[in-house]
């Protein structure tokens, strides 16, 4: 391209000093065109000087525009031309849904850890809600006999299944048995497992300067190994059964942020460490058609929250100062971010955290 330039146009291609090249170009055109424009940003974003003649329509540009060509590929420096041929939007999952039916799940089943109580099975409520079967895991020998009867009574109103599998995600092997056997059986009730939500984590409140080093490692192989652990066996059942997936992995604005009145570095630690997997896995996975998100609570009334404020009854005054909306989240207000994530209405979103913490972060 810099050849033909330089017999078409004098002085179009003039070596600098310091590795530069001067570029004249003359680019002629009749009316405002958007292709143009788009091109000459490119090259803009490549110079010192911008296009500054392009806004006159019937014009000719003679724009002078000098290009650091010293470490810059030659296939960069040869391939500025634009082609006018507009290429055709790629497949969607959500082409073809109405806005009713992006967020359904219907016909899947969706795998949850942590479900014993708690966040993780108020999830599962709203998963079953939306029309999907549900496996539930726990390190808990049995869940919780009052939301487990929930769940049931909702799975039994929609003719829906759900289960529940003592698990412990740090345990490869055994994670992997169970989820061929949990894929098998969706499968076998023609509801194949699509999604995956790991809720399963443990918090701990201690000083860096005192913080047992056994104590970091348990919460390092909880809340990190585990967590990669159950979604690398889950995707490696995916990539099997050759079907698309959603992976939403619990993490915490604690992952981005020191919690207020709180000593919690291992956790934090741990959180910030669950985001980078998220977007690594996510690069490695949308080849598969396996999206991997991150849903960020804030500050939520569970038991182990409520535990550590029975401990720092002060701290609650100090989070309350910074809640946005008034009041701490409740499990519930997770329900739709995550039926969102795991649906095909989100099926152009991977790699992104999505965080729920009723402003905290704004003003932290």
């Amino acid at each position: 391209m810099l050849t033909t330039l330089s017999n078409e146009i004098p002085d179009a291609v003039t070596p600098l000093s310091g590795g530069q090249t001067r570029l004249r170009l003359r680019i002629p055109y009749e009316e405002p065109d958007s292709q143009l424009h788009s091109f000459a940003a490119g090259l803009t974003s490549l110079t010192s000087f911008p296009f500054t003649h392009l806004t006159n329509p019937r014009s000719i540009v003679d724009s002078p525009a000098v290009l650091n060509f010293a470490n810059m590929s030659p296939a960069l420096v040869s391939d500025l031309a634009v082609s006018r041929d507009a290429p055709e939007p790629d497949h969607s999952d959500a082409a073809g849904l109405s806005a009713e039916k992006l967020f359904r799940l219907r016909d899947r089943t969706v795998m949850i850890t942590g479900a014993g109580r708690g966040l993780g099975l108020n999830l599962a409520y709203a998963i079953l809600e939306t029309g999907a079967d549900v496996c539930c895991l726990d390190v808990l020998q049995e869940p919780d006999s009052e939301e487990w009867a929930t769940a049931k009574k909702i799975a039994g109103a929609r003719n829906l299944h759900i289960s529940y599998d003592r698990c412990d995600i740090t345990d490869e092997a055994s994670v992997e048995q169970l989820i061929k056997a949990k894929s098998e059986e969706a499968r076998s009730r023609g509801k194949p497992m699509r999604g995956l939500v790991n809720s399963a984590g443990i918090q701990q409140m201690e000083d860096a300067l005192d913080y047992p080093m056994d104590g970091f490692r348990r919460m390092m192989e909880v809340n990190v190994t585990g967590s990669y652990i159950i979604a690398k066996q889950f995707a490696r059942a995916m990539v099997a059964q050759k079907s698309g997936a959603s992976i939403v992995l619990i993490a915490s604005m604690s992952g981005n942020i020191a919690n207020r009145g709180l000593h919690c570095s291992a956790y934090n630690t741990s959180k910030g460490a669950v985001h980078q997997m998220c977007r690594s896995l996510a690069y490695e996975w949308g080849e598969h058609g396996i999206r991997v998100n991150t849903l960020s609570p804030g500050y939520i009334r569970t038991a182990m929250t409520d535990a550590l404020l029975q401990a720092k009854p002060e701290v609650e005054k100090q989070w309350m100062a910074g809640a946005l909306l008034g009041r701490f989240g409740a499990p519930e207000d997770f329900r739709a971010p995550t039926i969102f994530l795991l649906a095909d209405g989100a099926s152009f979103m991977t790699g992104t955290d999505l965080r729920v913490d009723g402003g905290h972060c704004a003003t932290a």
